[in-house]
């Protein structure tokens, strides 16, 4: 028995090895292509384009995982079928739902690797990406960060390079913000301080504001500052959290607390990457449901487009609710769970007939 074990073992890894490459591959030529056409005006050490193509490739694969997982399961299954195997672990005793819970335990224990380590990689692999390519576009003259000590905004625009400072966001205001204004040579022209500037247009107007220049004060009720930031552009720069490993994501999430920054998209996102391991093994098993279904067809090509146009309705299952999380329609737990309850109690309704197929 413990050899059939070992052996169910290999050949499932070895699919998902094999799997993983191959889509690996495809996404490499795919980022590559981007960004050839993203460069074509850009002059660039030609090798520069691959490089960033390796660089963004692992966060692509790790969002393709579900696929992967349920392709690896459906070639798993090709091969004990094609080979016979499957008849002979039935006569030796080794039922349908001991093969089920041996890949299902293996996909498990993958996905926990997966968060803890290569999570982890692709994160930071993310985010020297987005600094090398961040360069090369229109943004890269500003930018903006949370910390500890609230948010933090670098803006060129016109003549004026901006250094904004604020210790909370709410809504579309910032509160208690400090402005420093410099000219291109990056003197001092003015400092303004404000407990509260109106961001939702890319014109501030900022409320109640001491003006500091050429050691003389003003005070004005209103003043209008053009900026290329609203509230919008700000909450988008900070959307990307794939860039993020698990701890930085933890230390993001203080620090936009502290600044009364929305904490649903730091929140959606970690509850995904707690729940991803149960999400690649509730994969596992549909794959295997689907596959076990399917034994009497004899194309396989048929039997994995079956599984994939399952897979995409499932994707965009989740994805529904993720939205509907991320707009406050629904609970944040509730927008993470109600996907997994649902494939779980697919799979349940299925998975009684495992051992009677």
């Amino acid at each position: 028995m413990r050899t059939y074990i070992n052996f169910l073992c290999e050949t499932y890894l070895k699919s998902f090895l094999y799997v993983s490459l191959i889509m690996l591959s495809l996404i490499f030529i795919l980022n590559l292509l981007s960004e050839l056409d993203f460069f074509k005006n850009i002059n660039v050490d030609s090798l520069f384009p691959i490089y960033l193509s390796i660089l963004n490739s692992p966060s692509f694969i790790f969002e393709m995982f579900p696929f992967i997982f349920l392709i690896s399961t459906q070639l798993f299954f090709i091969t004990l079928f094609n080979d016979n195997q499957f008849n002979i672990f039935k006569y030796s005793g080794l039922k349908n739902s001991k093969i089920l819970f041996i890949i299902s335990l293996i996909s498990f224990i993958l996905g926990i690797l997966i968060i803890t380590l290569f999570y982890s990689f692709s994160s930071s692999l993310k985010n020297f990406y987005l600094d090398l390519k961040t360069n090369y576009t229109k943004d890269g003259k500003y930018l903006a960060v949370i910390t500890k000590n609230g948010l933090w905004i670098k803006d060129v625009i016109e003549d004026k390079i901006l250094i904004i400072n604020s210790a909370k966001i709410d809504q579309n205001y910032l509160i208690n913000a400090y402005i420093s204004e410099f000219n291109k040579d990056f003197e001092i022209r003015r400092n303004i301080v404000s407990s509260k500037i109106d961001i939702s247009s890319k014109n501030w107007i900022i409320s109640d504001a001491q003006i500091f220049e050429k050691n003389t004060k003003q005070k004005l009720e209103f003043l209008e500052m053009k900026t290329n930031f609203d509230y919008l552009v700000i909450q988008n720069l900070f959307s990307n959290l794939s860039s993020l490993s698990i701890l930085e994501l933890l230390e993001l999430r203080k620090n936009y607390k502290s600044l009364n920054y929305s904490l649903i998209e730091i929140d959606i996102q970690l509850l995904k990457l707690i729940s991803f391991p149960v999400y690649l093994t509730l994969m596992t098993i549909f794959s295997s449901v689907i596959m076990l279904s399917t034994k009497e067809l004899k194309s396989s090509i048929l039997k994995i487009s079956i599984g994939l146009f399952f897979s995409v309705i499932i994707y965009y299952l989740f994805n529904f609710f993720n939205v509907l999380g991320k707009t406050e329609k629904i609970n944040l737990f509730s927008s993470v769970l109600i996907p997994l309850i649902l494939l779980t109690t697919v799979n349940s309704l299925i998975i009684r007939k495992f051992n009677e197929k």
